[in-house]
Parts: structure tokens; C-alpha cells; sequence
């Protein structure tokens, strides 16, 4: 770490100046341990003059009497100071310094004026070793250290000499400097610029001390290389010193004061390079974008100074954050800048980096896609690799150029037709046909990769793997629409690549999964050979003794379909299930065997779906599942017997021209006896439809008075809430048509019963006209039915129309896949009437509605105008307003919410330029102040001193973000 220091007017050596990234100055010690700390870690120990002990380490000090003396009359300070050196690693030495550094502004030269300049000089620079030596072994911490360095340089800066030789002026400069650097590396910059001033002024003072002492020219002018060196360094650190504190204006004064010294001072362009993109990353990470650019246009005007020494790719690194910075920096002609700067970038060192971000910035300029297609184009004759090539590709298509993307995709293809690893760019090019929907192309694609896997060009076997979950993907959504021929085209690629490849242990579900496809299409002959070569393959998989399972029955073999349950029965019997096992929940094989007793039982294989039942009542741990299993057969047997009679009742009413009187009892009594099984199995929704429908069929055979009507309305209106709770579980389009569809009929049935009862008595009080209401129009909104706002017009009219029936009518107005926004807005809108104009206002239910249209009307703080005008939005909130003066117990949380609603309205106005209307609004925000409880203290200040920053904003006509985080 250089040279010596000397502790008083002889010199023993030349100066130690700093060098590009300073490193700790030791100063000279008292004692052997400091000494000994110094040598251990090779550090220069500046020597005490005159006071020697010859049989100690150079440079201790000797402990004579009269000098411990004079300690003592320095005061308990100077004590302090002495014992806290003496200290290793004492508990007390936070506490210590902490203590000296509270007091030092307290001491003075008068306050120690019985001991010498030497002494007082000796006592700093003993403190200041000691502080280095506690750097190395990392006792103390950054912020102690500073402390003890400023109260070390404040002690030596009490010496005045009357003439200071250059040596000790020097010293006094390089102290101020290290200990404002150390407060700088902790974060204090206000300490820090009073050591820095003084250091200015001592080089001042140090150069003209060397003007006067030094007469030849070669001698002046090394050492003004020396006051120029270090005037850069003090410079540097008062620039890092601005930036903590958030001063721009110094901060860059400084750093162009190095810059117009580094002509002098060469050696320290990378230091102040350095320093200079340092500065511009911080600022861009608080996205002061301005200053960012500035720092890094500096470093990069510094290193074009010394082409030599700086790396071309630390340059393009420079550029490439400049061009970041420009292309975060949104608006104006940033984009042109952060292009320009790419290009030099790329120009200095092309890298895969430079490039990306090339790409980036010309879609964000709107360059048109023929341009942007040239620039693509360009990579191929830039030798990047494949990889890069289709990560282009994918950045293109996922930022809105899917033409360019695709474009270039193809492009790549056949570039790269010729590599070995072409088949992950076509895979590529297949997912991205898929996702576009275009299959006949996918499919060109994928007969490319079957042949050149005939062929002899594989590919490994992760994309094999990636390639058969594409075309699986597709198969089973085709399943799930029930275009089955359309999965079987998918699964038969699959087929193909296994052919050409070796089997895995996935291949027997590919023919399951097959099988079901053709079971579907009532091929049961190839479906049995699909389930032939899987039962060869994986004879222990349950799935395959479930498909077996199925197909025996459809074939009406009870034998084979015993036997096929019965090796369900006994794999799921087994000790341990494979690992590979998907169902090792034991409700889900429950499930499976459920299934299997429910297909056959409704495939008249009455034998092998009570086995299944059976089967699972042995197999399953679950009591419930158990339970389940003998109801079920119990209920299969209900249900076949009440239909037997459904059916001989429908035969008796063909037959005769009246049913007798006995039939008409039977008829009564098995209605009773279906409505009695429905009510009892309402934790089975399906099956309860079931027998309220079997209800109603059979109530057809009996007289329609009012009884059974009444009875007819409520199996309809029952059958009717399952059927729409199963259209809003389907997994698919085709199902929900087909329960929304079932549904509407039978509400259309119902409604003619109700139309008939009303006439026969009062029933005001019957929820079943609003039930009839809603469920139609869940129906017509979830079909897409244009009718649909006709056939609410009479629905607006109607008096009896409550607060909650219209606040439902909004929720399903935009439940999926209806989306009716003005629906909702209407519905909410005349709730929030009805609530208000009841005598005494139901604060909860209002808040609650309120929130919903605001959500509605105001995403995000952005008002949909479309929907609702500004000025109705604004009566809207005015209204709330005038609720909350005089009604008590409105949730304050919604007040809050309110408040920043109207808020982040303000804002949006202001964005747009509507500068009325946002302090029209913002104003409204803190109305809803006043009507805070608790949270009145926490929002009042931060929302008027917001207001006061947007009204002079306002002022200037200045876009800005004021927008408050939401709770």
C-alpha cells in the first residue's frame, strides 16, 4: 500500500499519494499490537519522530514517566482515545467510540493545552492506524470506522503550525479525503463534504506552498501532477458525495471539472469511466431517466478519450444501458436516441445482447413491418446460433408482429435446414401453426419431422417428448369438443412417431386414449384391437381394464366384462400400486369403478354394473364412497321401477280414451314417491333431477288442479336450477348449449303452469315469476341471444322487482361467457335508487352496490365513458357524498376506497390533458376525507400534500403520476 508517512517535520520518504481505487493509510502506532496489525496485513506504518525505543519495534513509542504525565493533565479525553488503542476486542468499543466522536466537537487546541502539537499529533495517528487495523480484521463496523477517522483528522487538523511544511499539509489533505470517502461509503454525505471542503483548501494551500519551495520547472511541475491527482480524487468523491444526497447540480459540476483534468491525470479514465456508469445504473434504477442518460453519455465521452486501455465491450455495455435507459424513458424522439445508441453499441462489439435489444427498441418506434422484416433478416448474416434465431422469433410474435415473427420463423427453417438441430426450429414453427389455428399447415410440418425421422435425421429424445405432448394437447382438446375424429387424426402423428422411434412406457395410453376416441364413434371393433395391443403392453394399468371393461359391454359378453372388473378389483387390491400408478387416491378409484357400474347399468348389463357396485363397496376405505355404492344400486333399482310404471302409464293413455280412476291413484302415488326420493337425495343434485323429473312426468296422468300444478311448478323450477348449475360446470360449449337448452324448455313448460295457477288464486308471495325471470335470463345472456334486450324492456317496468333480483340480474349480466357491462351498469343503478330512497338506508348493502358499479364503470381508475358519462359517474359519487352527512355506520373502508377511486379518476383527466376535470375531481377525493374515522389521520396529510403537488403541476402543464396505491 505505498510508502510512509511522517508524524512531524522531517521527511523520511516521498509522499504516499492514492492510487486509481485508494486502499486504508496506516499512520504511525504506539505499541506493539498496532505495529504488529500493520505488518501483518503488508501496510506502510507512518513513524512517530523523535521519541524511539531502540529495543522495541521501529516507530513505537517509549513510555517515559514525564509523558504519561502529560496524558494525564489532557483529561479523561485524551484517556479515552489512549485506552480505547490499547483496546483488542473489548464489548466496550462501540460504546467507546461513539462516546469520542460525541465529544471531539466539544474538544479544542485551548482544551488540551498542556500537551504539544507532537503529542496531540502522535494520540491521531496512533487512533487512525488503530481504525485501519480494525478494517482488516473487520471488528468494527463501516460507520465506526468513519468516526474514528473523523475524530483522528479532526485532532490532527488542531496542530497549526505557523509555517506547516508540505509534508504535514499533505498529510492533513489525504486525511480529510479518506475520512470524507468513508462517510461517503456509509451514506453519510452532509459529513462528508466538511472534509472535502477542507481538503480543497488545503491543496490550495499545499500548491501554493509549492510554488514558493520549489524553483526549478521540472520539480514544480511534478508536483502540481501530485495537487492535480489528488484535487481529482477529492472531486470524484464529492461527485459520489452530491449523488447521495440527490444533488444533480454538483454532482455533474464535479464530474466535468475530472473530465477537463484527465488530459493531465490519464491514468485515471477507467476510475472516472467507472464511476460515471455506476452513477447512471443507480439513477436509472429509480427511474430518474434524465440523469441516467447524461451519467452514461459521459462515460462513454470519457472512454472515446483512451480507445487504447478500454475494452470495445465495456464500451458497447455503456451504450446498451444508454439505449435502455432511452427506450424505459417513453415519449418524445427516446426511441430514435435508444436506436442510435444501439447501433454505436453494436458497432463498438456485437453481442446476442446488443442485437435483442435492437429488436426491441424497432418494434417500440412503429416501425413499419417491411423495415422491421429487413432488420430480422439481417441476424441470418450475423452467424448467431439457432437458438437466438427463434428467440427473435418468439419475442416478435409475443410483442404484436406475429406477421414478422412467423415471417422470419419460416426463414430461419430454412436457413437452418441443413443443421442437425433444424427439428427444435420446426417444432417451434409447429406450436406457433397451432396456436394460430393454422392445423393444415402443423400437420405439413409434422410429416416433415415423421421423414426425416424415416430417414435418419432424429430428433433427441427430449424434443421427441415435447413433440408428442404437442400433438396429444390437440388430440384431447378435440376430445373435449367431441370431434373425435379430429383427436384420432392427432393421435394417429403420435402413432406415426413411435413407429419411426422406440416405444416408451406412454405408448399403451396412446391406444387408451385411442380406444376411448373410437368408443365414442361407436367403433367398438377398433377400439377392442386399439385395447388388445395395450393390454399386451400394460395388462396391469386400471385404465385398461376399465376400457376393456366397456367394450365387453357394449358387446353384451358378460363374461369378458366380469372378468375385467374382477382385474380392477384385483389391482386395486394389491399391496402396492406402481409408482408410475396415476390414481393412488383412493376416492379416485372409487370414482373409476363408479363409472364402470354406471355405464353398464345403463347399457342393460345389469349383472356387471352391480359386480362394479359391488367391487366398490370391498375396495374402498371411504364409508362414504361405500354408502354411495349399495344406494346407488338401490337407487338404479328405483329409478328403473318408477319408470316401468311411467311407461305403463304413457301405454294405458294411448290405449283408452280415459284413465280409470285407479289408474289415477297409482299415478298419485307414484308422483308422491318420486317427489318423497328427490327431497331425500338433495346432496346428489343429478340424481335428485332425476326423480323431480319423473315427478313431474308422472303428475301429467293426474287431474290439474291446483295441488299438482303447484307440485308441476316446483319440479320444473328444481330440474331447471340443476340443469343451470351444470351448464356452469361444462367443460366445454357443447355441453352448457346442451343444459342451457334443456333448460329453457323446461322453463318454458313451467311458465304456462304458472300462468294458469295465477289465475286460480293469490300467490304474491311465490318467488317463482322472479325465478322464471333470472334463470331465463342467465340463459339468453350465457346463448348470446339477441333478443335478449328485448326481453328485458318489460323486465325494467316491473314493480316488484327488489334491490336483490336486480343486483343479480347485473351478476349474471357478466358471468362467463355472457359479458353485458350495460346490463350491469342499468341493474346496479336502479338497486342503488331503491336502496336510497328507503326511509332508512342500508349502509352495507349500499356500499356493497356501490363498489360494484364504480368497479364496473371505473377499472383501474380509468372511467369507461362509453358506458357512462362523466357527469353521471360524478353524480354518482356526489350522491354518495350526500348519504354519508347524514346517515352513520358507512364501512370507512369503503369511504377510503371511494376517495382513492375519485382520486386515480382525477389523475386519468390530468394524463389526458383535461386539466379541469382533474381537479374537479381530485378536489372530490378530499371531501371523502372528512368522512374518515380512524384512517382520517393516516390519509389527510398524504392527500393535501398530494393535491398541493398536482395544483402546481396543474401550474405548469406537466404530465405526472400522483396515482395512490389502492388498499
Amino acid at each position: 500500500m505505498g510508502g510512509t508517512f511522517q508524524a512531524s517535520k522531517r521527511v523520511v520518504g516521498d509522499p504516499w499519494y492514492p492510487g486509481e481505487f485508494p486502499g486504508p493509510c496506516l499512520l504511525s502506532t504506539v505499541g506493539e499490537d498496532c505495529v504488529t496489525a500493520a505488518c501483518a496485513v503488508g501496510l506502510g506504518v507512518l513513524q512517530t519522530p523523535g521519541i524511539q525505543d531502540p529495543g522495541g519495534f521501529p516507530g513505537r513509542c517509549a513510555r517515559r514517566p514525564q509523558l504519561a504525565e502529560r496524558f494525564r493533565e489532557g483529561g479523561w479525553w485524551c484517556e479515552t482515545v489512549q485506552t480505547l488503542v490499547k483496546r483488542d476486542n473489548s464489548p466496550d468499543i462501540p460504546e467507546a467510540i461513539d462516546k469520542i466522536f460525541m465529544d471531539i466537537g466539544n474538544i479544542n487546541r485551548k482544551s488540551m493545552a498542556d500537551l504539544p502539537d507532537s503529542q496531540i499529533e502522535e494520540m491521531a495517528i496512533n487512533l487512525w492506524n488503530w481504525a485501519i487495523s480494525k478494517k482488516v480484521g473487520l471488528d468494527v463496523t463501516g460507520e465506526q470506522r468513519a468516526k474514528l477517522r473523523h475524530v483522528a483528522c479532526m485532532m490532527m487538523c488542531m496542530c497549526e503550525y505557523t509555517d506547516a511544511p508540505q509534508e504535514v499539509i499533505h498529510r492533513r489533505i489525504l486525511m480529510n479525503m479518506k475520512t470524507g470517502k468513508e462517510w461517503v461509503d456509509v451514506g453519510n454525505g452532509v459529513i462528508a463534504d466538511k472534509f472535502f471542503e477542507a481538503a480543497i483548501n488545503g491543496l490550495e494551500q499545499f500548491y501554493a506552498k509549492l510554488i514558493e519551495d520549489c524553483r526549478t520547472e521540472p520539480s514544480v511541475a511534478m508536483q502540481k501532477c501530485a495537487v492535480e491527482k489528488d484535487l481529482f480524487k477529492v472531486l470524484s468523491y464529492k461527485a459520489e458525495s452530491a449523488v447521495i444526497q440527490g444533488d444533480f447540480q454538483t454532482a455533474s459540476t464535479c464530474i466535468l471539472r475530472c473530465k477537463d483534468m484527465l488530459m493531465r491525470v490519464p491514468k485515471m479514465v477507467n476510475y472516472l469511466l467507472v464511476l460515471c456508469y455506476n452513477f447512471g445504473v443507480e439513477a436509472h434504477m429509480v427511474h430518474k431517466y434524465e440523469e441516467s442518460c447524461f451519467w452514461l453519455s459521459q462515460s462513454y465521452d470519457i472512454g472515446r478519450m483512451d480507445k487504447v486501455s478500454i475494452d470495445p465491450e465495456m464500451m458497447a455495455k455503456i451504450l446498451r444501458l444508454l439505449a435502455i435507459v432511452y427506450f424505459d424513458w417513453e415519449g418524445g424522439d427516446n426511441y430514435d436516441k435508444a436506436l442510435n445508441a444501439i447501433n454505436l453499441a453494436n458497432k463498438e462489439h456485437l453481442n446476442s445482447a446488443g442485437i435483442y435489444l435492437k429488436i426491441k427498441i424497432l418494434m417500440k418506434s412503429q416501425i413499419a413491418n417491411e423495415e422491421l422484416m429487413e432488420a430480422v433478416k439481417s441476424i441470418l448474416d450475423l452467424d448467431m446460433s439457432l437458438d437466438f434465431c427463434l428467440n427473435i422469433s418468439k419475442l416478435l410474435m409475443d410483442r404484436g408482429r406475429e406477421f414478422v415473427g412467423f415471417s422470419f420463423l419460416k426463414i430461419v427453417c430454412e436457413h437452418f435446414k441443413s443443421s442437425e438441430n433444424v427439428g427444435k426450429a420446426l417444432l417451434f414453427q409447429i406450436e406457433i401453426l397451432l396456436q394460430r389455428k393454422e392445423d393444415v399447415l402443423a400437420k405439413e410440418k409434422i410429416e416433415e419431422i415423421i421423414i426425416g425421422q424415416q430417414t435418419g435425421r432424429k430428433l433427441s429424445t427430449e424434443l421427441i417428448g415435447y413433440l408428442h405432448n404437442l400433438l396429444w394437447k390437440k388430440g384431447s382438446h378435440s376430445f373435449q369438443i367431441q370431434n373425435y375424429l379430429e383427436a384420432l387424426n392427432w393421435y394417429y402423428y403420435s402413432l406415426r412417431v413411435y413407429e419411426s422411434d422406440q416405444m416408451d412406457e406412454e405408448f399403451p395410453k396412446l391406444k387408451r386414449n385411442m380406444a376411448s376416441c373410437y368408443l365414442h364413434m361407436k367403433q367398438v371393433e377398433k377400439a377392442k384391437i386399439a385395447m388388445a395391443e395395450a393390454e399386451e403392453l400394460d395388462p396391469g394399468n386400471i385404465f385398461t381394464q376399465f376400457y376393456i371393461f366397456k367394450i365387453a359391454v357394449l358387446e353384451g359378453n358378460c363374461k369378458t366384462a366380469l372378468r375385467a372388473i374382477t382385474a380392477f378389483k384385483d389391482i386395486l387390491m394389491a399391496e402396492e400400486l406402481r409408482e408410475s400408478d396415476l390414481f393412488r387416491d383412493v376416492r379416485l378409484h372409487g370414482k373409476l369403478l363408479g363409472l364402470a357400474a354406471q355405464f353398464a347399468l345403463e347399457n342393460g348389463q345389469q349383472v356387471a354394473g352391480e359386480k362394479a357396485l359391488e367391487y366398490l363397496a370391498v375396495c374402498s376405505d371411504d364409508p362414504e364412497q361405500v354408502l354411495t355404492a349399495v344406494k346407488k344400486m338401490e337407487i338404479d333399482r328405483l329409478l328403473s321401477a318408477l319408470n316401468t310404471a311411467l311407461v305403463t302409464l304413457s301405454q294405458a293413455s294411448v290405449t283408452r280414451i280415459s284413465i280409470s280412476q285407479g289408474r289415477i291413484n297409482e299415478a298419485h302415488w307414484f308422483r308422491k314417491i318420486a317427489w318423497n326420493l328427490a327431497m331425500q337425495s338433495n346432496k346428489e343434485p343429478l340424481i335428485m333431477r332425476e326423480f323431480f323429473m319423473l315427478s313431474y312426468k308422472l303428475s301429467l296422468y293426474c287431474p290439474s288442479d291446483e295441488v299438482v300444478m303447484i307440485a308441476q311448478k316446483t319440479c320444473l323450477l328444481m330440474a331447471t336450477s340443476v340443469d343451470l348449475e351444470q351448464a356452469r360446470r361444462a367443460l366445454t360449449s357443447f355441453e352448457q348449449f346442451r343444459f342451457l337448452n334443456r333448460a329453457l324448455e323446461q322453463i318454458h313448460e313451467c311458465r304456462a303452469i304458472w300462468t294458469v295457477l295465477k289465475q286460480k288464486g293469490d300467490f304474491s308471495n311465490d318467488p317463482c315469476e322472479t325465478l322464471l325471470l333470472l334463470y331465463e335470463f342467465e340463459i339468453k345472456a350465457k346463448r348470446n341471444d339477441p333478443s335478449l334486450e328485448s326481453f328485458l324492456e318489460p323486465v325494467w317496468e316491473l314493480p316488484h322487482l327488489g334491490s336483490k333480483t336486480l343486483e343479480t340480474i347485473a351478476a349474471l349480466a357478466l358471468e362467463a361467457p355472457a359479458y353485458y357491462p350495460s346490463i350491469a351498469m342499468n341493474a346496479l343503478k336502479r338497486a342503488l335508487w331503491i336502496y336510497g330512497k328507503k326511509e332508512s338506508l342500508d349502509v352495507l348493502k349500499y356500499s356493497n352496490c356501490m363498489r360494484k358499479l364504480v368497479n364496473l364503470l371505473v377499472p383501474e381508475g380509468v372511467p369507461k365513458e362509453e358506458l357512462c358519462p362523466l357527469e353521471e359517474l360524478w353524480s354518482l359519487f356526489n350522491d354518495t357524498l350526500s348519504f354519508l352527512c347524514y346517515t352513520k355506520g358507512y364501512p370507512e373502508m369503503e369511504v377510503l376506497w371511494l376517495m382513492i377511486m375519485s382520486w386515480n379518476t382525477g389523475i386519468f383527466m390530468y394524463s389526458n390533458g383535461k386539466y379541469l376535470s382533474a381537479e374537479k375531481w381530485c378536489g372530490l377525493s378530499l371531501r371523502f376525507v372528512d368522512h374518515l374515522g380512524s384512517l382520517k389521520r393516516i390519509y389527510e396529510t398524504q392527500i393535501h400534500v398530494l393535491y398541493s403537488e398536482l395544483v402546481q403541476a396543474l401550474d405548469k402543464k406537466k404530465r405526472s403520476h400522483y396515482y395512490m396505491k389502492k388498499n
